[in-house]
């Protein structure tokens, strides 16, 4: 508080009748006090004593009395009423922890049962209400946008509705479990970013992110163990595959691929991959996914969460397929196809390399058929990234929730197939696969010298076999030719 210093009187003695009054400098010593030490004149006098005694009470200041005639009241300022504090500003507490924020748009406030408001933004949903509606949205234009039309996408909100639906609560209500898997398929689909999502489906970007996160350990948990399963007839599957390539026995088709990430901050240098670091023409890092197709496309086994460093050998190694069939060939009429860069085994036809040599007409008839059937994984594989386009991106997803999001998407590539879902053929341009066979011959020379004596016996009975067929197909059509000519000779 500061001090105000008026001009003294230049009365030498003013007459002052109040000066002597008990009561009076009382209150002026209070107010004195309160000033903090900035007192008019010396020391601060104290309560009950008389001003007569100073020497001078020109001292005293200006505002205290007039100069010509001695005031009746004291012309004190009168005090400034204290403004009202300023009302509690509303917070969402379930959002921000307690914290205000102005956010663009508009918000309403609801009240809790405790009597607390909270703000609650009002977020746009006519873009999903416009393609949930089949009067406003083409059931064409729904399943590009969803890679399934209406009826198959009802049928998966069905099944996953009772591990994604969520209750209202008091403040607000919760998202319908059709507007979840909507916004987690949609995501897996284009790969958009979450603050795009988020604003297609009218949600904040934190839900949206745990909203799929949600429906995609819900689809590897729940709907996994149905949709992706090994055969249970294994002789009807190899009657398929042997319709198909012409193969005995064989029941699935293996097929490796990656899917790039970012840079994770533990064990760097294992999921470095040199392929998609030459093509990117940057440092770039993925993981390795495991396929086996059956005939018509679908997946039987899936094994994913490997570093893409390790070569397609390795990650079958490591996989569940080698504890299935075993080294032993437990079950060797279950056979698989795999490609050059796959080891040769008992239960797995891979086909001959060259090795500076020119292959025998049974050998080349052998990897033709061997092409064919793996052909259907080949497919499958490429089906599965053009229709779920975040295994084509750097995923941002953590490295615990990243096994999840891709079993997720070959669920639901199990989904589409299985109920007939085409694919646009716009969306079929990803040649990754083609790329990863660049050095196979390596791999074939190194599992061609660690194959077993049986599985080599084994690949050449069943290339010989397929050899005895051709060979009789041969001779019976040259046969036909044959006889046709000369019916043709004779009738001219």
């Amino acid at each position: 508080m500061g001090t105000f210093l008026a001009p003294l009187l230049p009365s030498p003695q003013p007459t002052f009748a109040a000066a002597n009054d008990p009561e009076f400098s009382s209150i002026l010593a209070a107010l004195l006090a309160m000033n903090d030490d900035d007192y008019f004149g010396g020391e601060s006098p104290r309560a009950g004593e008389s001003f007569a005694a100073a020497d001078d009470l020109t001292s005293l200041p200006a505002f205290f009395f007039d100069q010509h005639d001695p005031p009746t009241a004291m012309p004190f300022p009168a005090p400034v009423p204290l403004a009202p504090p300023p009302p509690p500003v509303p917070v969402d507490a379930a959002h921000h922890g307690g914290t205000a924020k102005r956010k663009r748009g508009r918000q309403t406030t609801t009240s809790s049962p405790s009597g607390r408001r909270v703000w609650v933004r009002e977020r746009s949903t006519e873009w999903w209400d416009r393609l949930d509606s089949p009067t406003t949205c083409p059931d064409a234009e729904f399943r590009r946008a969803f890679r399934m039309s209406r009826a198959t996408f009802a049928a998966l909100c069905d099944a996953l509705g009772g591990a994604v639906a969520k209750e209202d609560t008091a403040l607000r209500a919760a998202v319908p479990a059709r507007r979840r898997v909507a916004a987690c398929v949609w995501r897996l689909a284009t790969a958009e970013p979450l603050r795009e999502v988020s604003r297609r489906f009218g949600l904040g970007i934190s839900t949206c992110h745990s909203i799929v996160l949600q429906v995609c350990r819900a689809l590897a948990a729940v709907l996994m163990p149905a949709a992706i399963r090994w055969p249970d007839d294994p002789l009807a599957a190899a009657a398929a595959f042997r319709a198909a390539s012409g193969l005995p026995g064989v029941v699935g088709a293996v097929c490796t691929t990656r899917v790039p990430i970012v840079a994770p901050r533990n064990n760097l240098a294992a999921y470095y991959d040199r392929r998609l670091t030459e093509r990117n023409q940057k440092p770039s890092y993925s993981v390795a996914l495991q396929a086996v197709s059956d005939a018509g496309g679908a997946f039987t086994n899936v094994f994913v969460g490997l570093p893409g460093s390790l070569s397609d050998a390795a990650v079958l190694g490591r996989s569940s397929l080698c504890a299935r069939h075993g080294e032993a060939g437990g079950q060797q009429q279950q056979l698989l196809v795999g490609g050059a860069s796959y080891p040769l085994r008992e239960w797995m036809l891979v086909p001959y390399a060259a090795h500076g040599r020119n292959l025998t007409w049974a050998e080349q008839e052998f990897n033709g058929r061997v092409a064919a059937a793996r052909g259907v994984a080949r497919g499958a594989v490429r089906r599965l990234k053009a229709r779920w386009r975040c295994l084509q991106r750097r995923t941002e997803v953590k490295m615990q929730d990243l096994p999840s999001m891709i079993a997720a998407c070959c669920v639901l590539h199990n989904v589409c197939e299985r109920a007939g879902e085409g694919i646009d053929p716009g969306l079929m341009r990803y040649d990754e696969l083609d790329e990863e066979e660049e050095d196979d011959g390596a791999a074939a020379a190194h599992g061609a010298a660690t194959a077993s004596a049986a599985a080599v016996q084994a690949r050449d009975r069943i290339a010989h076999d397929l050899i005895v067929l051709h060979g009789s197909h041969a001779i019976a059509n040259s046969g036909m030719a044959s006889q046709s000519k000369f019916s043709e000779h004779h009738s001219l």
